[in-house]
């Protein structure tokens, strides 16, 4: 019999999947060619789950159901609420750009979002290692069919191609890990794994064999080196409004798992787990942010820096874990700064990407850094959106990325140990070469003649969210204390069950 506890534990994802059918039923008898109805009903669907995960979050009372299978704790429901809101912005977006290129014949673009959105929280949700693997592949079956959504664009099928065959090896690498770690440990129960991994009565070598199939199979999904081939590509080849779809919110999906899987489920191997990591984060910060300068395509430049971020993200949460002790504080400060991170990523990356969808028009995408000449001159509330959001990539203060990154440095000196000074001072060098690629198209926004005269024009909705979108990014820098302290707190909460 399943008790009161579980359903109120999957409450949310129970809304988001009847609604999910609803509005593909609604959709057939909707002909308007921007699909209003299912539009509007997509927006009410996901405001109402926002509101739910942010009052679950408000709670804080962690609990789980259906056998231990999901939890329902203060960082995974405040990872959900982002997630969705970074979901209703792309949808805001993204609606324009898709009407342009006949993307919404159907109203596929909003029911494969919802169940993308529900894969994701799965994956958050998820205390056993069948429903991350579940979550994991709603996402990402979703996000195939998204990228291929313009069937009649040769560029994006190309796309779809490439993520469906480097992704179903990313799945396999994934589900190889925890099959060796599930033989290793006798169960599927992440708290039961802990356990077993904690008693240290088994085979240490099993364990780390699983262990790399598993972080192979986590960074592919986080997009970082040397799992990184899938992401310019598919950045560049899918529809924009599809590239923020998988840019953004699944982010905050993949950090949620990262930390189930490492932290609450191997934090007695992080001795070995952490030392990967690092691996994958210097190779993210060169990589990322070398390739990075030779782009003429600006989605391509920011898919690279994406390989970068991610790569500050990993620094974040390698950190924790000294010499094999666990101490809360330096635990709370070096995992709550990646959430902070990936948080403020997402934010900035939204409003980068939105820009981009707003220039866009019929026939035209507007996706080359010469495309943005001059931008100043035509608008230049949107330069000013850009310019923000690109500082606050490079980490230029008083921008929220500066913090982010700042946050992530000090969790790294503060462990004393030399190795982790050592990747601190090399990430600050990244990031001044990373600034370059940045400031060029700052450059490109102010100082280059336009190549058009026209005026830029946005419905009403876009430029209201963009330019809220742009605030956030600059005020969350001016005043980051409540983001880092939410962060501190769920993060707190999650790791104390």
């Amino acid at each position: 019999m399943i008790d009161n506890i579980s359903w109120l534990a999957i409450y949310p994802e129970i809304v988001l999947l009847v609604m999910g059918c609803v509005i593909a039923l609604v959709d057939l008898g909707v002909h308007s060619p921007r699909r209003t109805a299912t539009y509007v009903l997509t927006m009410l669907t996901l405001a109402l789950v926002a509101g739910l995960q942010a009052m679950y979050a408000s709670t804080g009372s962690t609990f789980y159901g259906f056998g231990n299978m999901v939890v329902s704790d203060s960082m995974g429901n405040w990872l959900k609420c982002f997630a969705t809101v970074a979901v209703m912005v792309t949808l805001v977006y993204g609606r324009p750009y898709a009407a342009d290129r006949d993307m919404m014949r159907g109203g596929e673009l909003f029911t494969l979002s919802i169940f993308a959105l529900l894969g994701m929280f799965i994956m958050i949700s998820g205390n056993n290692f069948l429903m991350i693997y579940l979550g994991l592949e709603l996402l990402t079956l979703s996000s195939y069919a998204l990228v291929a959504l313009r069937r009649d664009n040769a560029t994006a099928t190309e796309a779809a191609m490439k993520y469906f065959v480097l992704g179903a090896m990313a799945s396999g690498f994934l589900l190889y890990g925890l099959s060796m770690v599930y033989g290793a440990t006798g169960s599927l129960d992440i708290g039961q794994v802990f356990k077993a991994v904690n008693s240290g009565q088994i085979r240490h070598q099993v364990l780390v064999f699983g262990l790399v199939f598993v972080v192979a199979g986590l960074a592919f999904k986080l997009g970082v080196v040397p799992f990184h081939m899938w992401i310019p590509d598919v950045y560049q080849g899918a529809p924009t409004a599809v590239t923020l779809l998988i840019g953004g919110a699944p982010k905050l999906a993949a950090f949620a798992i990262t930390i189930r899987l490492l932290v609450d489920g191997l934090l007695p191997l992080a001795i070995d787990w952490q030392q990967m990591l690092a691996v994958l984060a210097i190779g993210s910060l060169l990589v990322g942010n070398l390739a990075a300068i030779a782009q003429t395509n600006l989605k391509r430049m920011l898919a690279y820096s994406t390989i970068s971020q991610m790569g500050f993200v990993l620094l974040g949460l390698m950190s924790g874990v000294v010499n094999g002790n666990v101490e809360a504080a330096a635990v709370e400060n070096a995992y709550s700064a990646s959430m902070f991170y990936v948080v403020s990523y997402v934010l900035t990356t939204l409003a980068a990407f939105g820009v981009i969808l707003l220039l866009a028009r019929e026939g035209f995408e507007s996706e080359e850094i010469a495309d943005f000449a001059g931008l100043n001159q035509r608008s230049p509330l949107y330069a000013a959106v850009m310019a923000v959001c690109l500082f606050s990539m490079a980490g230029i203060p008083p921008m929220v990325g500066f913090y982010a990154k700042l946050s992530v440095l000090q969790a790294l000196v503060a462990s004393g140990q030399a190795a982790y000074i050592a990747m601190a001072v090399f990430a600050v060098v990244m990031s001044l070469i990373g600034a370059f690629y940045y400031l060029r198209v700052v450059k490109v926004m102010y100082f280059d003649a336009p190549l058009t005269a026209t005026s830029v024009s946005a419905p009403l909705d876009v430029r209201v969210v963009l330019t809220i979108n742009g605030a956030l990014v600059l005020g969350l820098g001016l005043l980051p204390g409540g983001l880092m302290a939410l962060c501190a707190e769920a993060v707190v909460r999650a790791l104390a069950t």
